[in-house]
């Protein structure tokens, strides 16, 4: 019996259009600390994905987090390490900017209350390649709280990132669960859907903001806009 299920955030519970985020986000940290650090906005936008892909080939064996700075320190310099402060700070502050491409979904907070209500443990697994404030404001842009969540995803508390199948694995050790008991619900086929898929958890497709990077046929699966899953939840059974 499914009893926990596993959101993703962006283009899930967070509707938005990923590329636009990304050209903000990236305008708003070049901002702030290309003339800091004094290197052009090409180099620390590549020293942030070079971070970035060194956290989604990690194997568990450190933190997301000591990757991350390990590899920008590396691209940009070791002074990077001499900001790692800072950069917590701009998450309370620029990093709100990329709100304005973000949207509500007000089917999500009612999911969210609805499964909470029946029982259901509930995980925000969303890529954790951000702080935990950056992770936790972009929930309540959501209009819903970090705390109906057992467990909240971040670069912090995790060791391994989507599409690896040791994400899930890492998240159903810490809360002590099998595949079987587990759905994971996202909009991205390889990244949220085929892993889960692979480990026999069960899942649901969003699809307002689909991701199908490689044209994948996924007709046999769960599927359907939030509204839809809003309404799969209502039927879902009380857990005992």
């Amino acid at each position: 019996m499914i009893r926990n299920i596993f959101f993703d955030l962006d283009g899930t519970m967070l509707p938005m259009d990923q590329d636009s985020f990304v050209k903000v986000y990236f305008g708003e940290i070049c901002k702030r600390f290309c003339p800091v650090l004094k290197i052009e906005s090409e180099a620390l936008i590549k020293g942030i994905w070079k971070g970035t892909s060194a956290m989604v080939k990690n194997d568990r064996s450190v933190p997301n987090i000591e990757v991350f700075w390990k590899t920008f320190a590396k691209c940009c310099g070791k002074e990077v390490l001499n900001y790692v402060k800072e950069f917590d700070d701009f998450y309370t502050k620029e990093f709100l900017e990329t709100k304005s491409v973000c949207k509500y979904n007000p089917a999500v907070p009612e999911a969210i209350k609805t499964l909470k209500s029946k029982g259901y443990r509930l995980v925000a697994a969303t890529n954790p390649i951000f702080p935990t404030i950056a992770t936790q404001n972009r929930i309540t842009w959501a209009g819903i709280s970090p705390s109906d969540f057992s467990i909240v995803t971040t670069y912090d508390n995790s060791g391994s990132c989507k599409p690896n199948p040791l994400y899930y694995i890492e998240i159903m050790e810490k809360l002590g669960v099998e595949p079987e008991e587990c759905m994971m619900v996202g909009n991205d086929i390889n990244e949220d859907i085929l892993p889960a898929k692979g480990l026999n958890m069960d899942t649901y497709i969003v699809t307002d903001c689909l991701i199908n990077r490689d044209s994948i046929d996924f007709s046999e699966f769960k599927q359907g806009s939030f509204k839809d899953f809003l309404s799969y939840a209502r039927m879902m059974p009380d857990v005992k």
